[in-house]
């Protein structure tokens, strides 16, 4: 990987490699300070920012490439991605390496996806693109007539992109007869990297329903007017459902005032007169933006919160981590999500299979392990103690 302290990082399992096994629907990431939490969070952050503006754009954001890279390595950055379309589809790879020029500028030196057929070994994989410096082929068809990759529909043309720090799956992937790449970039871009804060949410935006919850939550209105006019009926459960679980809420809406800025109202059962987001306190406003999204009709396949507990009381933490839980086990929502936390409280509700402890080597750099893998966390969480209780008295810390 070579992205700041995460010098060879991996999670679950990819084609080469079989790993630590799956990735589980909720994964959460814990740690110290310093082990490098924000820095993965980030490396998700930047390969979204090298799909909308480019690897160079995305590296500038962050103060140039050599901020980025690992200390002390002159190779590339690279990122693997191994995941499915569909539970049943053959598991799909995206390989992406990013390097510098003559220039110093970066580049993209090397990006492929690809699929292979179950059993097979790598002659049996098949590139859907292939591109070294911007030059290489693309596959042009429909999806597979069948599971067997081999029974294929289109034909491989040659590529050679004026472009080569845009990538080639975002730039390929507008088209429509790359409708194999296109996918992949729509799963790229559906992710949702939350950045939210209570103040953004707080902002009177112009009215106007919009279909999703911004990443800074600064149009929480204006998701709210959409839910009330589009699933009015839906929306009325998901009001009663948050209301369950932040007292006093019993009513919220919308009103527009004169000039055109939306006002969020919400009601107190005990009181006559509604108050305003603006009022509300950042720990309940953030759950109530959590839960709003979480009910989203079209929801995000890849959903990444930095530390949610940040403003909340604690035993609200386990209650949010259920509500986390029971969205990925949905199968109609088909999202998963990635969580970093300090919070022993909210690992309290977690399995030891679904946390990793990202710890900082001797090297300088980071390394990430299952809590399952360690035996005797596995056998007193079976006794039933709880994995926070655990962590919290340093059963989940290195040797």
């Amino acid at each position: 990987m070579n992205y700041g302290t995460l010098r060879n990082v991996m999670m679950g399992c990819l084609r080469d490699d079989k790993g630590t096994g799956k990735l589980t629907p909720m994964t959460v990431v814990i740690g110290k300070n310093g082990s490098g939490k924000s820095t993965l969070l980030d490396a998700f952050g930047f390969l979204s920012d090298c799909f909308k503006y480019g690897v160079e754009e995305a590296c500038n954001r962050r103060n140039g490439f050599e901020r980025i890279i690992s200390q002390g390595v002159q190779e590339t950055i690279g990122f693997e991605i191994f995941y499915k379309e569909e539970p049943d589809a053959q598991p799909i790879t995206y390989f992406l390496k990013i390097a510098l020029d003559e220039q110093s500028r970066p580049y993209i030196k090397n990006e492929w996806l690809q699929q292979f057929e179950e059993g097979q070994d790598k002659n049996g994989e098949f590139f859907f693109l292939n591109l070294s410096n911007g030059q290489g082929i693309a596959w042009i068809g429909e999806r597979f007539k069948s599971k067997n990759i081999l029974d294929l529909e289109g034909n491989l043309v040659n590529i050679d992109l004026a472009d080569n720090r845009r990538l080639g799956v975002a730039t390929l992937g507008a088209l429509k007869q790359y409708p194999r790449i296109s996918a992949f970039r729509q799963f790229i871009e559906g992710w949702y990297l939350s950045y939210f804060t209570p103040d953004a949410a707080r902002n009177l935006p112009l009215a106007g329903p919009q279909k999703h919850l911004s990443i800074h939550g600064d149009n929480l209105g204006n998701f709210v007017q959409f839910m009330e006019r589009e699933h009015p009926d839906r929306f009325k459960q998901i009001l009663d459902d948050i209301a369950s679980k932040i007292p006093g809420v019993d009513k919220i809406s919308t009103e527009s005032m004169p000039d055109n800025r939306l006002l969020l109202k919400f009601n107190d059962k005990n009181f006559k007169d509604p108050f305003f987001a603006q009022q509300m306190s950042d720990g309940t406003l953030k759950v109530f933006a959590y839960l709003l999204m979480l009910s989203d009709p079209e929801p995000p396949p890849f959903i990444c919160i930095e530390e949610p507990e940040n403003g909340l009381y604690h035993q609200l933490l386990e209650t949010l981590a259920g509500q986390f839980r029971a969205h990925v086990a949905d199968e109609r929502n088909g999202s998963q999500i990635f969580i970093t936390t300090h919070q022993p409280y909210f690992v309290n509700a977690l399995e030891p299979n679904e946390v990793w402890i990202l710890e900082k080597g001797i090297t300088g750099f980071s390394t990430i392990r299952r809590a399952s893998e360690n035996h005797i966390v596995q056998g007193l969480v079976s006794e039933g103690l709880p994995l926070g209780g655990l962590w919290y008295s340093d059963y989940l810390e290195g040797d």
